[in-house]
C-alpha cells in the first residue's frame, strides 16, 4: 500500500481538547511501538536503504531528530508567537547524522528521553494555554497545543507507517 507523502497531507483543524488525554496516551507509545517492531530485527535490516529512502534506523533517528522542533514549537504557541518556528524541509539534520552508524537501542533511548521531555512540557499546560495558537508556517493555519501535537502524532504514524513497510520488504 501506498503511503501519502508527508508534505502532501491535510490535517483536521477543528479539534476540541476533548482528545488531549488520548493524544497524550498515542504519543507516549511511539517508543514502545517502535521498540516492539524491532526488537528481533538484524542490524543489516535496520540500515538497509531502498530505493535512496532512509533505512528503519534513519526513520527512528529523525523522530528524535524533531522532537526539539515539536517541544520549541509549543513554546512558539505559549509565548505568542505569531508564526510556529519553521522547519527545514530538507531535513538536513537527518541526512547528515548518519543515524546508521548507532546501534539500535541508543536510538531508541534517544528518542525516548526526547520525548519524555515534551510529554513533561505537556503535563505542565494550563487551562488558559489551550486557547493560545501560533499559524504553522507551511500550512497558514492557527494551531493551539493540541492540533500541534495531533500533527505530531501523525507524523509519529507515518514514520511508524513506513517502518512497517521497510520490515515486509
Amino acid at each position: 500500500m501506498k503511503i501519502t507523502k508527508w508534505f502532501d497531507r491535510k490535517f483536521d483543524q477543528d479539534l476540541s481538547n476533548v482528545h488531549w488525554p488520548k493524544l497524550l496516551e498515542r504519543l507516549s507509545t511511539t517508543s514502545a511501538n517502535l521498540e516492539s517492531k524491532l526488537s528481533i530485527i538484524s542490524n543489516e535490516r535496520l540500515n538497509k536503504n531502498t530505493d535512496g529512502a532512509w533505512s528503519i534506523k534513519e526513520h527512528i533517528g529523525h523522530l528524535a531528530d524533531l522532537e526539539p522542533l515539536w517541544q520549541g514549537r509549543l513554546k512558539d504557541i505559549l509565548v505568542g508567537n505569531e508564526y510556529l518556528r519553521p522547519t527545514d524541509l530538507n531535513n538536513t539534520i537527518t541526512t547528515e547524522a548518519n543515524h546508521n552508524k548507532n546501534n539500535l537501542t541508543e536510538l531508541l533511548t534517544n528518542f525516548y528521553d526526547l520525548r519524555l521531555n515534551t510529554l513533561a512540557m505537556l503535563a505542565k499546560l494550563q487551562p488558559n494555554d489551550f486557547h493560545k495558537s501560533a499559524l504553522h508556517p507551511r500550512l497558514l493555519t492557527p494551531m493551539q497545543p493540541v492540533n500541534l501535537f495531533i500533527f505530531v502524532a501523525e507524523h509519529d504514524d507515518h514514520h511508524l507507517a513506513h517502518i512497517t513497510n521497510l520490515l515486509t520488504k
